[in-house]
């Protein structure tokens, strides 16, 4: 029997000389203890080496993929194919079918021949003559950084630890520069108090200082090239009158070179945040499109890398960076929040608060897609990128005009709003009631009344149905109301026609004050026929109290008419 055996130098052939040890599988590492011991049992039959680090490569590549490579397949008509009757141990069964194939060679494959594989391996050395222990463990070294970067398919433009260490720089650099700059402002201040005021952009501000020094010599200094000609007309001015104090010319010195540190960091600032673009559209150039720069590379930090961003859902990438409040929210039982560090984005900064949520959830989802395609996919283009944001702004617009479709029917059709109108139960007093012009006379509403129902059952009627208020103000047994109400029914004719003259209910009143209106009337007519029974004597203050009463009754909106 043979035995093939791949090391990082090159491909060895064994002998086996005792088989028999072979079928004591769990005896068999004891005759690997020693190299003495281990060449009873194999002997080295043939060596290929390597010619260098990239044929070695080649060949790992292939065994690894289940391959038969060229220097092995050499090296198997050259040593193997001489003794077809021999069976060739192998450790890889994927690679015995390949073998057995293309070179009609016997292979086997089992727990003993994996045994002799591990005794074989632990002294290799021995057993191996010509390579000394450390140029086999350069070799074996060598070969594992190669085969790293292929099976990684290393590049030095996909490394995202530059990314990491940029933005977290961008970030010191800002916070140094603000305490920078208000430690200058509050400095020079105390000299012109009046020029903070003025120049409200920092850098500008800096510069000013830079060309200025003492206030004195504003006048004399040209600050076109800084400001604009009004703002620099009005610093002038306000050099004339400032209220500051008088410093020396050591203390100007070293605000003028302060001011240098802060002009000299705000550039290196813009040449570090060109190159941090520059380095995330090469390496993730549609996270990039989706939510900028500056937010993906702050997401890359967050997670650690590009590959762990890529492993995170997007329930997850959604609220990456509010973990505080997660947990706060959790612990508390209220509302978690809906975005952490995807809220400076571009797409979520322009929405309306309402839609701030939904937007930032649909965009966690396509940059999670967009992560994953710039960490695992082969192409550097940014068009799933620039769909992808295209569908979302569309989204936002329709979200925006209010155009929510229907999930059910048609598609096409939009929702249908109702408009909401608050109903209040409070009544309002209706003004029409006040109106003076007549629309239909009262004699010939209660004539047309009196031909629908007879008078007898109204009578009857009302009786039972007598109000409380009617009945407290009127009794029967009161003899003077019944002159009053006789003297009604003898009223003159002049009287009759002030009388259709006064103003009835509106129209509206009318369906509201329909039944009180008639058990007035056939109390009214009740009234009369009892006042026909009496023949008493009647005033004539008596009368006009009488109409007064009548029209109160009528209309009890409208007392401002008498």
């Amino acid at each position: 029997m043979l035995v093939l055996f791949e090391t990082a130098a090159g491909y060895a052939i064994f002998k086996v000389l005792d088989e028999q040890k072979l079928q004591q599988v769990d005896c068999l590492w004891k005759e690997f203890e020693t190299p003495e011991k281990a060449n009873k049992i194999v002997k080295l039959k043939h060596f290929e080496k390597f010619q260098d680090t990239t044929e070695a490569l080649a060949a790992a590549t292939a065994l690894v993929e289940g391959k038969l490579g060229k220097s092995l397949k050499k090296v198997l008509k050259k040593v193997v194919a001489k003794e077809a009757h021999e069976q060739l141990a192998i450790t890889d069964a994927k690679l015995g079918g390949v073998i057995r194939e293309k070179l009609n060679l016997s292979c086997v494959h089992s727990p003993a021949v994996a045994e002799l594989m591990r005794g074989i391996r632990n002294q290799m050395e021995g057993l191996i003559t010509g390579l000394p222990p450390r140029e086999i463990s350069a070799m074996s070294l060598g070969l594992a950084h190669s085969l790293s970067r292929y099976k990684l398919k290393f590049s030095p433009d996909k490394v995202d630890t530059m990314i990491v260490q940029a933005i977290s720089l961008l970030d010191d650099l800002d916070k140094e520069l603000n305490n920078y700059i208000m430690r200058c402002r509050e400095w020079y201040g105390w000299h012109f108090p009046e020029l903070g005021k003025i120049i409200t952009d920092n850098l500008a501000y800096c510069k000013s200082v830079r060309k200025i020094g003492d206030r004195t010599n504003v006048a004399s200094t040209d600050l076109s090239e800084l400001l604009p000609e009004e703002v620099e007309a009005e610093v002038k001015l306000a050099a004339e009158i400032s209220m500051g104090t008088e410093v020396s010319e050591e203390d100007i010195s070293n605000i003028l070179h302060l001011c240098d540190q802060v002009i000299e960091i705000s550039e290196y600032r813009a040449q570090l945040y060109d190159y941090l673009k520059n380095r995330m559209m090469a390496i993730a150039p549609n996270l990039t499109v989706m939510v900028g720069e500056l937010v993906g590379a702050r997401l890359i930090s967050h997670a650690g890398s590009l590959l762990n961003l890529a492993k995170h859902p997007a329930s997850t990438v959604q609220i990456l960076g509010a973990e505080k409040a997660l947990f706060r929210a959790l612990k508390t039982r209220r509302d978690t929040p809906k975005y952490g560090l995807i809220y400076h984005a571009s797409l979520v900064g322009q929405t309306t608060a309402k839609n701030k949520g939904k937007i930032s959830r649909m965009l966690a989802a396509k940059t999670a897609l967009a992560v994953r395609y710039d960490a695992l996919g082969e192409d550097t283009n940014a068009e799933m990128g620039v769909e992808n944001r295209a569908k979302l702004e569309a989204r936002l617009r329709h979200l925006e005009e209010k155009g929510m479709r229907r999930i059910s029917g048609s598609g096409k059709a939009l929702a249908r709003t109702d408009k909401y109108q608050h109903k209040s139960d409070i009544k309002v007093y209706d003004p029409s009631g006040d109106s003076t012009i007549p629309t239909v006379s009262r004699k010939r509403k209660m004539e047309e009344e009196e031909e629908d129902k007879p008078v007898e059952i109204k009578a009857k009627k009302i009786k039972t149905e007598t109000p409380t208020e009617a009945g407290a103000e009127v009794t029967e047994t009161d003899a003077p109301k019944k002159k009053k109400k006789k003297k009604k029914q003898e009223q003159d004719p002049e009287e009759e026609e002030e009388e259709e003259e006064e103003t009835v209910i509106s129209p509206t009143e009318e369906t509201t004050e329909k039944g009180k209106k008639k058990k007035k009337k056939e109390k009214k007519h009740e009234e009369e026929a009892e006042a026909e029974e009496e023949e008493a004597a009647v005033n004539p203050t008596e009368e006009v109290t009488l109409l007064l009463y009548i029209s109160s009754e009528s209309r009890p909106m409208s007392f401002n008419h008498g």
